[in-house]
């Protein structure tokens, strides 16, 4: 049986005589990813194939796409037009990257489960441009294109693959330089929300209780902002958009 880690992607070959009946566990030897092996109705393993079908990157919501393209699209010309008047008014060619930050148009991926659909709503009338994961490998695909800016997960999320573990994995496993550029958050049941001592030890961003969702957005513009204030010197001294 060949199966692919969905974390680094290498492929790894099993002996077909030492695997046991029913899904399984195994680590990869290269990134120490927990890879959780699912067989079809046959008993059979999922082909390579159908592992790269199954782990094709986290789609977007139908919620809010043309607000986020009005946003997104407002944002980039008034940079252009911000940049061009600086060069014009300074007599020099290199382009002011300072914006207003509340007008920044940020993609969020959602790995939840019950709360899903409330979220995506939420945030999508928020003019977020929102992704959604059904499962791990589906959230791993959508970071690998570097764009997505803020994660969102619950304990609920794929309980059966283990959802909540591996987002977990994977944030722990970034490079410093990664990490630094995803906004993670918890929303859950039991914490308070923006416990900045519970969230640093979790090696979280953010916890937010879901009693609080409808003031998610509110929330999140405070804490992004106070983050990317926190990082200000570092971004503007490594060429780095603020998230």
């Amino acid at each position: 049986m060949i199966i692919r880690c969905d974390n680094c992607s290498v492929s790894l070959q099993l002996d077909e005589s030492k695997i046991p009946s029913g899904n399984f566990t195994v680590r990869c030897p290269r990134c120490q990813n927990m890879l959780r092996v699912q067989k079809d109705a046959s008993g059979k393993g999922l082909s390579t194939v159908q592992q790269l079908q199954a782990s094709q990157p986290a789609p977007a919501s139908p919620d809010g796409k043309a607000e986020f393209a009005a946003k997104e699209s407002g944002f980039q010309i008034n940079s252009a037009l911000k940049s061009l008047m600086s060069a014009l008014a300074t007599d020099k060619g290199a382009l002011d990257k300072d914006t207003e930050e509340s007008a920044k148009p940020r993609r969020v991926l959602l790995c939840l489960g019950a709360r899903l659909d409330e979220t995506a709503k939420i945030l999508a009338d928020a003019g977020y441009k929102v992704y959604i994961a059904q499962t791990p490998a589906q959230a791993n695909e959508r970071l690998r294109d570097g764009k997505t800016e803020i994660l969102i997960f619950s304990p609920d999320f794929a309980p059966e693959l283990g959802g909540a573990a591996i987002i977990m994995q994977k944030a722990n496993a970034m490079y410093s330089s990664e990490r630094r550029r995803l906004y993670l958050i918890s929303l859950e049941d039991t914490g308070a929300t923006m416990s900045a001592h519970d969230a640093f030890l979790r090696n979280l961003n953010l916890v937010v209780n879901t009693n609080d969702l409808p003031q998610l957005p509110m929330i999140l513009n405070r804490a992004i902002s106070d983050f990317n204030d926190l990082y200000n010197y570092f971004n503007k001294a490594n060429g780095l958009m603020p998230i």
